[in-house]
């Protein structure tokens, strides 16, 4: 399958496929991550639309976590539930103090964090609410 618009440069590619990421669907925690904002930049992406899943993707079997971006050297892909005691869900979907630079850092960290699927995401599982917005249930 061609893909209209790829996440990321020839490099970038051609390493998450040595890796094995080709197969998998990566998904983020917030809507925005460090590889979106770097393929926008280049021109590779026009337009970024982030869509919301609903968390029920995580019991797909075969579903993997990375503590960074998946295609890099030395991030490795772990099982599920060995990543909840990695995902810092503290500074992700609690109030925390922003300004703090250990807490910015924190959250630069988790946000480079990625869910990886097998194959694809269900279309169920894709959740659309007000005027098209798209939100986790």
């Amino acid at each position: 399958m061609k893909i209209l618009a790829p996440g990321g440069n020839e490099w970038s590619q051609d390493a998450g496929a040595n890796k094995g990421m080709d197969q998998y669907v990566h998904l983020c925690f917030r809507a925005n991550h460090p590889m979106e904002y770097l393929a926008r930049q280049d021109g590779q992406i026009k337009d970024s639309i982030f869509l919301e899943i609903h968390p029920d993707v995580l019991q797909i079997e075969g579903v993997m976590f990375s503590a960074g971006v998946s295609n890099k050297v030395g991030v490795e892909m772990i099982a599920l539930v060995e990543a909840y005691k990695l995902i810092d869900f503290e500074v992700l979907y609690t109030r925390t103090n922003w300004k703090d630079a250990e807490i910015r850092r924190r959250l630069q960290r988790a946000e480079k964090c990625e869910i990886l699927v097998p194959d694809h995401i269900p279309v169920g599982l894709i959740r659309v609410g007000e005027m098209g917005r798209v939100e986790v249930g």
